[in-house]
Protein backbone atom coordinates (compact mmCIF):
# COMPACT_ATOMS: atom_id res chain seq x y z
CA UNK A 1 0.00 0.00 0.00
CA UNK A 2 0.70 3.47 -0.64
CA UNK A 3 3.00 5.40 2.33
CA UNK A 4 0.50 8.47 2.34
CA UNK A 5 -2.57 6.10 2.48
CA UNK A 6 -0.88 4.27 5.18
CA UNK A 7 -0.51 7.64 6.91
CA UNK A 8 -4.13 9.02 6.15
CA UNK A 9 -5.51 5.60 7.43
CA UNK A 10 -3.37 5.85 10.54
CA UNK A 11 -4.58 9.93 11.10
CA UNK A 12 -8.17 9.01 10.63
CA UNK A 13 -8.27 6.35 13.09
CA UNK A 14 -6.22 8.43 15.45
CA UNK A 15 -8.80 11.39 15.04
CA UNK A 16 -11.70 8.71 15.63
CA UNK A 17 -10.21 7.31 18.73
CA UNK A 18 -8.64 9.95 20.82
CA UNK A 19 -12.35 11.94 21.73
CA UNK A 20 -13.26 8.54 23.12
CA UNK A 21 -10.18 8.39 25.61
CA UNK A 22 -10.51 12.03 26.48
CA UNK A 23 -14.49 10.65 27.56
CA UNK A 24 -12.93 7.57 29.42
CA UNK A 25 -10.89 10.01 31.71
CA UNK A 26 -14.08 11.90 33.70
CA UNK A 27 -14.63 11.13 37.28
CA UNK A 28 -12.64 12.56 40.36
CA UNK A 29 -9.27 12.90 41.66
CA UNK A 30 -7.83 13.42 45.14
CA UNK A 31 -5.24 16.34 44.82
CA UNK A 32 -3.12 18.09 47.29
CA UNK A 33 -5.52 16.37 49.57
CA UNK A 34 -9.02 17.66 48.10
CA UNK A 35 -11.24 15.58 46.05
CA UNK A 36 -11.58 17.53 42.36
CA UNK A 37 -13.88 16.94 39.48
CA UNK A 38 -11.92 15.67 36.48
CA UNK A 39 -13.05 15.88 32.89
CA UNK A 40 -10.62 14.65 29.69
CA UNK A 41 -8.02 14.27 32.60
CA UNK A 42 -7.61 17.16 34.30
CA UNK A 43 -8.87 18.63 37.21
CA UNK A 44 -11.31 21.17 36.96
CA UNK A 45 -13.35 21.49 40.35
CA UNK A 46 -13.74 21.02 43.77
CA UNK A 47 -16.07 17.77 44.59
CA UNK A 48 -18.72 20.01 46.57
CA UNK A 49 -20.95 17.03 46.89
CA UNK A 50 -21.02 13.21 47.61
CA UNK A 51 -21.81 11.48 43.47
CA UNK A 52 -23.07 8.27 42.46
CA UNK A 53 -20.88 6.16 39.90
CA UNK A 54 -23.29 5.06 37.01
CA UNK A 55 -22.16 1.79 38.80
CA UNK A 56 -23.14 2.71 42.10
CA UNK A 57 -20.09 3.03 43.35
CA UNK A 58 -19.85 6.55 45.59
CA UNK A 59 -17.62 9.21 46.67
CA UNK A 60 -17.40 11.27 49.08
CA UNK A 61 -15.99 14.90 49.21
CA UNK A 62 -13.57 13.48 51.69
CA UNK A 63 -11.86 10.88 49.52
CA UNK A 64 -13.98 7.86 50.72
CA UNK A 65 -15.16 5.20 48.18
CA UNK A 66 -18.04 3.41 48.83
CA UNK A 67 -18.90 0.22 47.14
CA UNK A 68 -21.71 -1.34 46.14
CA UNK A 69 -21.01 -4.20 48.35
CA UNK A 70 -20.61 -2.02 51.31
CA UNK A 71 -16.64 -1.83 51.51
CA UNK A 72 -15.75 1.16 51.95
CA UNK A 73 -11.47 2.36 50.67
CA UNK A 74 -9.81 5.99 51.02
CA UNK A 75 -8.42 7.60 47.77
CA UNK A 76 -4.66 8.64 48.56
CA UNK A 77 -2.86 11.81 46.85
CA UNK A 78 -3.05 11.40 43.21
CA UNK A 79 -5.63 8.55 42.88
CA UNK A 80 -8.42 9.09 40.47
CA UNK A 81 -11.70 7.38 40.80
CA UNK A 82 -12.85 7.33 36.77
CA UNK A 83 -16.76 7.15 36.09
CA UNK A 84 -16.69 3.97 35.29
CA UNK A 85 -15.85 2.51 38.38
CA UNK A 86 -11.98 2.13 37.98
CA UNK A 87 -9.57 3.54 40.15
CA UNK A 88 -5.92 4.39 38.89
CA UNK A 89 -3.06 6.15 39.56
CA UNK A 90 -0.22 6.75 37.78
CA UNK A 91 -1.82 6.25 34.60
CA UNK A 92 -2.01 2.65 35.73
CA UNK A 93 -4.77 0.37 38.13
CA UNK A 94 -4.39 0.05 41.73
CA UNK A 95 -5.45 -1.24 44.57
CA UNK A 96 -7.20 1.36 47.48
CA UNK A 97 -6.17 1.54 50.70
CA UNK A 98 -8.28 0.55 53.25
CA UNK A 99 -11.02 2.58 55.31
Amino acid sequence: MNPRVNLMLVAFALGMLLPSLGAAMDGVVMKDGRMMMMKDGRATEPLTADITMPDGTKVTTGGVVKMRDGEEKKLNNGAIMLMNGHMMKGGKAVPMQQE
